[in-house]
């Protein structure tokens, strides 16, 4: 057993820039009370931001209009591809165009339920109130939403509501908004506010210790190799989440957790990790070869059906296999939301009668997600206006046509819910630093719902970051980076340091072993011990096997090329790095956590119907790490959930 396995506990923690009072006033209450910077001063200070997909690039085109100077950062060849792209479904909002009840209240309650009640009520009512803009915004900018026949914006519906609020254009969502953003960052280049720095990776995060606050990063080149430092007055993180430690997600293989990670290392604490969510409704692994897999739209449960027969080891075509030895399993334990019950039941539900021996396609890891009914009902085009992209993608994936034959899907790593911890402002426990989107954990509890992601990352990019930022600057009055400044440029020194200590230590291994085949065990592991069900005995084996993986890392590792070029061997190694050091912080926050909730499955915590069992006496906080060096004890910040509107009740989809 590693030490790190141990863990001590250390002072409660505390969101203190929440304003109290009426739920409903809260937003406009602290927008009010946050201090503001003199349009004349706000060109004197720089802001970093660090990833450009949906969060990231509003937040800098944002800040861009509003008179900072802006250095923005991707270590994509353009701010277009970032992962955002990959949302394909929708993007929720409580505009009640369909007139079915809908309301921001409604909203706030679904997200709340949704999480499993371990998310924050005040930040989660702000995202509710906020997704109204959100459309408003996107629609002024150009984004084809969908629309009825008479030119209304159409709206369709998601996991976990009974309501029609989900906003989309076709299965092309994310792209379309990121395009938007895409395009509201590009005017704020064009106009000298903001400076892009593609093919640029963030490695370290500079740190002044004489008061502890974020005054920039430390980068490498991609392309060159070369690392350069970049100061700054207030530092915002828009680098996505930390999926890929399981290896095969359905994330884009450059998705890593470095930036968060080297901020971690530096004091910010590291929040519910153990909260990552499995999508039910990605295409099966079909072998060893794998790299990544690839996601089919929740959407598609709208109008897909999802089945398995009723015998076990059953393997005729599925056209061959009649009605009555169908078992729509969804639809007959959740009636109340049949095929749209969250993601987390979804997946669970869709293990479970695979493990029962009633799976699907090779192995048996798969479930039908049927449209035979959707297509003799609305017809062919319908669905081809509605999914087409997705049918495409599916059958020259497959080889196989959804039209006339049931899509196969099983879960799959996909999103998550931790992040680093963040106050109301979205301020780390490290002053002067911002943390937005998916890279904090702040707004979903244990579960998100779809087409929630969407809609979070532009709520803190284009309506929270710019008012954290300004009151921050405004109410510390923190004078402009200054490269002159000796603490500055001290701390600046040091940060640089670390990374070209790292980098050369990385290349200095000179073993046997790439940094992929360790990457590839690695997720292998977390997925077998720490996956869709988790056990005492599982995760103290993950616990044990971990440090030897990490141990072995470094004594095998094999990074050919040098540090002074395009390697894209040395950046897989640094990530690699970095994950192998997550990965057993994540194992035992859900060790810890002796309790099921959302995306976080104890199997020693569950109904005798096989659903999530919470322990609210125990377990209602936010678990929040402080790192205290690699294999020692973390330290244990715990933040209690108070919850005034949605008491916590059993989740129940039936």
């Amino acid at each position: 057993m590693s030490a790190y396995s141990e863990y001590r506990v250390g002072e409660p923690i505390a969101d203190t820039r929440s304003p109290g009072g009426p739920m409903n006033d809260r937003w406009s209450q602290r927008k009010f009370e946050a201090q503001l910077v003199n349009p004349a001063n706000r060109r004197h200070h720089t802001v970093i931001v660090v990833g450009t997909g949906l969060a990231g690039a509003s937040a800098a085109a944002t800040l861009g209009e509003q008179g900072y100077r802006v250095e923005s950062f991707c270590y994509q060849d353009s701010p277009r591809r970032a992962h955002s792209i990959a949302a394909q479904g929708g993007i929720n909002a409580a505009k009640n165009y369909r007139n079915d009840g809908d309301s921001v209240q409604r909203l706030f309650h679904d997200t709340v339920k949704g999480g499993d009640f371990r998310a924050r009520e005040s930040n989660v009512h702000r995202l509710a109130e906020i997704s109204l803009q959100i459309i408003d915004q996107c629609v002024a900018q150009g984004v084809p939403f969908a629309r009825e026949y008479g030119g209304l914006l159409n709206t369709r519906s998601f996991g976990g509501t009974q309501v029609s609020r989900t906003f989309y254009a076709a299965g092309q969502t994310g792209q379309q908004l990121l395009l938007g953003a895409y395009q509201a960052l590009e005017r704020q280049i064009a106009a000298g506010q903001v400076t892009m720095h593609p093919r640029t990776e963030m490695l370290d995060l500079i740190v002044t210790p004489q008061d502890g606050r974020a005054r920039g990063i430390v980068t490498r080149d991609l392309v060159t190799g070369k690392v350069e430092r970049h100061l700054a007055d207030a530092v915002v993180l828009c680098t996505g989440g930390y999926g890929n430690v399981f290896y095969l997600t359905t994330n884009a293989k450059g998705c890593n957790a470095t930036a968060i990670w080297r901020a971690h290392r530096h004091g910010a604490l590291l929040a519910n990790p153990c909260y990552t969510q499995i999508h039910p409704t990605c295409i099966p692994v079909s072998g060893d070869h794998q790299s990544k897999l690839t996601l089919m739209s929740e959407s598609l449960r709208n109008d897909g059906r999802v089945w398995v027969p009723k015998a076990t080891g059953d393997e005729r075509h599925p056209g061959q296999i009649p009605e009555d030895e169908r078992d729509y399993y969804l639809e007959r334990v959740y009636p109340a939301f049949g095929n749209l019950v969250p993601r987390d039941i979804a997946s669970r539900a869709a293990k479970n009668v695979c493990d029962e021996g009633r799976g699907v396609g090779p192995g048996g890891r798969g479930v039908y997600l049927d449209f035979a009914d959707a297509i003799e009902r609305l017809g062919r085009k319908a669905i081809e206006a509605r999914y087409g992209n997705l049918f495409e993608m599916y059958e020259r994936i497959t080889g196989e046509d959804p039209y006339t034959r049931p899509m196969r899907i099983y879960p799959a790593i996909h999103y998550t819910m931790g992040g680093l911890w963040v106050d109301y402002d979205l301020q780390s426990t490290i002053p002067g630093l911002f943390v937005a989107g998916e890279a904090n954990f702040s707004d979903h509890g244990a579960n998100r719902l779809g087409a929630s992601a969407l809609m979070q990352g532009l709520a803190d990019g284009y309506f929270v970051v710019p008012v954290s930022v300004n009151n921050y600057l405004g109410e510390t009055r923190i004078a402009p980076a200054d490269p002159a400044d000796p603490a500055l440029a001290a701390a600046a020194d040091a940060a640089e340091a670390g990374v070209r200590e790292r980098v050369e230590r990385l290349l200095a291994v000179d073993g046997d072993r790439t940094a992929d085949s360790f990457h590839r065990e690695l997720g292998q592991l977390m997925w077998e011990l720490c996956g869709m069900e988790r056990t005492e005995e599982s995760l103290t084996e993950a616990l044990r096997r971990i440090p030897a993986l990490r141990e072995e890392f470094w004594r095998r590792l094999k990074v050919p090329g040098g540090p002074e070029q395009l390697n894209q061997s040395l950046e897989k190694a640094g990530r690699v790095a970095d994950f192998l050091e997550l990965a057993e912080l994540l194992v035992l926050d859900a060790l810890h956590r002796e309790e099921s909730c959302g995306g976080h499955f104890r199997a020693e915590s569950q109904t005798p119907e096989g659903e999530a069992l919470r322990d609210d006496e125990r377990f209602s906080y936010v678990a929040a790490w402080e790192f205290a060096g690699v294999g020692e004890p973390p330290v244990l910040h715990r933040e209690e959930l108070a919850f005034v509107e949605e008491k916590p009740t059993t989740r129940s989809y039936a």
